[in-house]
């Protein structure tokens, strides 16, 4: 299998990449083509252990560029798609970029995929459901997105599918909890909070922090990705959980105590916008049809996590590290 790999030097990106062409591949793969933007959360360093592969190829460039993404396309039997603007903050203080990227970057992407007809992974979230105060959401259940980052995601998810239907191009969407694990740039939970203390730092805990997350560590995403391109049907969504759910003050406990810190180091602040209580979504489907279920305990996987920001220092102690050349 040839594979095109948006957004393939970020966290989640990468991590598909570095399974895909490992020793221990969930499925055969000829090559992969990564296309990135190196915006400051892609990193050309996340895929330095694949620098002698062959089989990889590095494109720096936009989703949104339609000339360079019609040639690329080409040669390729499935597309998956992860390159995004992510980070809910930032689109509370400005939806424009994500709005050009997710909505109008995954059009460009489907257009040319119109026209070499691979099958098309759209790698999406479980914050397009919106909040659910008990319960878990199915893959039927209606998009209520609340922050711009969300309906921009729940926009292009709809694109794919339409695409689906309209066209009859194979696509199929994913959504899943909350990532975790190494190469994550310190702008999410984990690893902001676990660089500021491994620092002496302090960090920030949104309002009461009660809002409650489920927790999947980026290798179990990426082994569910790799089921659904083999065995997934297309025009279905699968929803991607991890069966972990922790509110954001049970989280920062642990963290605290796997980096030697106290209450001390939390600072108390105002709550989000538009700040979601909590998300949970219902795997039952990808397990039962696909015979995918998450390999890794929180807790192991965490103290994993943190270890591996402790040892790598130079990934992330320099910004500029993480920025286009």
């Amino acid at each position: 299998m040839r594979i095109l790999v948006t957004g393939g030097a970020g966290f989640i990106g990468s991590c598909f990449v570095r399974m895909a062409l490992g020793p221990e591949a969930p499925a055969p793969v000829s090559s992969v083509t990564v296309l990135d933007a190196l915006t400051y959360a892609g990193n050309s360093e996340n895929l330095a252990p694949l620098a002698e592969d062959r089989r990889l190829e590095f494109v720096h460039g936009d989703i949104r560029d339609a000339t360079l993404v019609a040639k690329l396309v080409p040669g390729h039997d499935a597309v998956v798609h992860f390159a995004a603007e992510s980070h809910v903050d930032r689109s509370i203080a400005g939806a424009g970029e994500f709005v050009s990227t997710n909505v109008l970057g995954t059009q460009t992407l489907l257009d040319a995929a119109l026209q070499e007809r691979p099958t098309f992974l759209h790698v999406s979230t479980d914050e397009v459901y919106g909040s659910v105060a008990e319960g878990s959401w199915t893959e039927e259940e209606p998009l209520r997105p609340t922050s711009p980052y969300a309906a921009s995601k729940a926009s292009s998810d709809l694109l794919a599918l339409a695409c689906h239907r309209t066209h009859g191009l194979d696509v199929r969407v994913s959504r899943c909890s909350n990532n975790y694990g190494p190469y994550q740039f310190p702008e999410k939970v984990i690893p902001l909070f676990t660089t500021s203390l491994l620092d002496g730092g302090t960090v920030p805990l949104y309002g009461d922090g009660l809002n409650v997350r489920d927790w999947l560590h980026v290798e179990d995403h990426c082994r569910a990705l790799f089921a659904i391109l083999r065995d997934g049907r297309a025009g279905e969504v699968y929803n991607i959980g991890g069966g972990q759910e922790l509110s954001n003050r049970q989280l920062t406990e642990r963290l605290l105590s796997a980096c030697g810190a106290d209450w001390s180091s939390v600072l108390a602040i105002p709550d989000r916008k538009g700040h979601d209580l909590r998300y949970s979504v219902d795997s039952g489907k990808i397990r039962a049809e696909l015979g995918w279920t998450p390999l890794h305990r929180f807790e192991d996987g965490l103290d994993r996590t943190i270890a591996w920001y402790r040892n790598n220092r130079a990934w992330w102690e320099s910004p500029a590290s993480h920025l286009a050349e």
